[in-house]
């Protein structure tokens, strides 16, 4: 959250993406706002800040400069919170959850609803990619027959993950990372060390939110040590080995999660310093490891590893049978 003296009128107090605050901006302005729009990028980046910033532009009653919100009157505090009469909010229960078709159709009743107090009633869907099937297509129905009172606003990692169709009914506005040095600047502002800012600002991948959670939970940065950490042991280790630390790795679905995005970012680094891409390394403090790793595979190995990462978060976030999951990626990496 940006405090109050931290908040400027140019740029809604976000840090970075002026030009999607620009565009929403003049879409209020000229009375020109859509009735649904879909930001995208990797969660950490700003998505949901942005939408609840543009939510507190359309709602504020006593903005200080045009669409700008005060951020400081009870609407903006309200929707801060995510607690405004004419905003629901809508998410799976926990990151890599599902979003069930129940929540959508409870929206849509409430959408039907003249608003309250505001000029529109707004609907916030985060994490759009957690949504079954059935609440896909039924966001889509709502949004084929939103009433004019209405504007709906997603967040997804990637439009691609998400229907065409519900895609082709939102202005899309694709966010980029940040670069590393403004991260980094950020987190010195925030009291992080000078080593550690410099640290945490490569492994979020130029991702503000993700920074400071990282900054603000040690445990986060202690199972990332602890992890990579494991990386070498496990390269080495046996079938047994691998089928013990699989047995232990599956019995916490969360923990499973993360540690395979933790991979997913090392693999990634090894590949980026194996073609000699210039890209910044996420994990800067295992510089020498990662250029040991990348001499000694080849380069299919390594795309083969990324997408097994990858495909592993798609069919843990299936449910199914973790262990499994975890035996079989491990038992594929490589071993010295």
């Amino acid at each position: 959250m940006i405090k109050d003296e931290e908040r400027t009128t140019d740029n809604w107090g976000l840090l970075g993406h002026q030009w999607a605050v620009e565009m929403l901006k003049q879409h209020i302005t000229h009375q020109a706002v859509r009735h649904a729009y879909l930001l995208t990028g990797p969660g950490g980046l700003g998505r949901r800040t942005l939408a609840l910033r543009f939510a507190q532009a359309l709602a504020c009653p006593q903005p200080p400069a045009a669409a700008v919100p005060c951020g400081t009157c009870q609407t903006c505090r309200q929707i801060e919170a995510m607690q405004f009469p004419d905003l629901a909010v809508v998410q799976a229960e926990k990151e890599g959850g599902v979003l069930k078709v129940e929540q959508v159709r409870a929206v849509q009743h409430n959408l039907s609803l003249k608003p309250y107090q505001a000029a529109y009633r707004l609907a916030l869907f985060l994490r759009f990619e957690e949504a079954n099937p059935s609440a896909a297509n039924a966001l889509l129905k709502t949004l084929e027959e939103a009433p004019a009172h209405a504007i709906l606003i997603l967040t997804a990692g990637d439009a691609e993950a998400l229907l065409p169709t519900i895609v082709s009914r939102c202005e899309v506005l694709r966010l980029r990372p940040l670069t590393v040095e403004a991260v980094e600047a950020f987190l010195l502002t925030r009291g992080a060390g000078a080593d550690e800012a410099r640290l945490l600002a490569h492994v979020s991948g130029g991702r503000p939110g993700q920074a400071v959670r990282l900054l603000l939970d040690k445990k986060s940065t202690t199972l990332r040590r602890q992890r990579l950490d494991e990386v070498a042991t496990l390269l080495s280790a046996s079938r047994r080995q691998r089928f013990v630390f699989a047995e232990t790795l599956a019995k916490d679905k969360d923990g499973f999660r993360n540690s395979l995005l933790i991979w997913q970012s090392y693999w990634r680094d090894v590949l980026l310093r194996h073609t000699g891409a210039g890209a910044p390394l996420a994990n800067v403090d295992r510089e020498t490891e990662i250029a040991a790793l990348a001499n000694r595979l080849e380069l299919g190995e390594l795309r083969r590893l990324i997408r097994d990462s990858e495909l592993a978060v798609e069919r843990l976030e299936k449910n199914l049978n973790t262990r499994l999951l975890a035996e079989v990626l491990l038992l594929d990496w490589p071993r010295f």
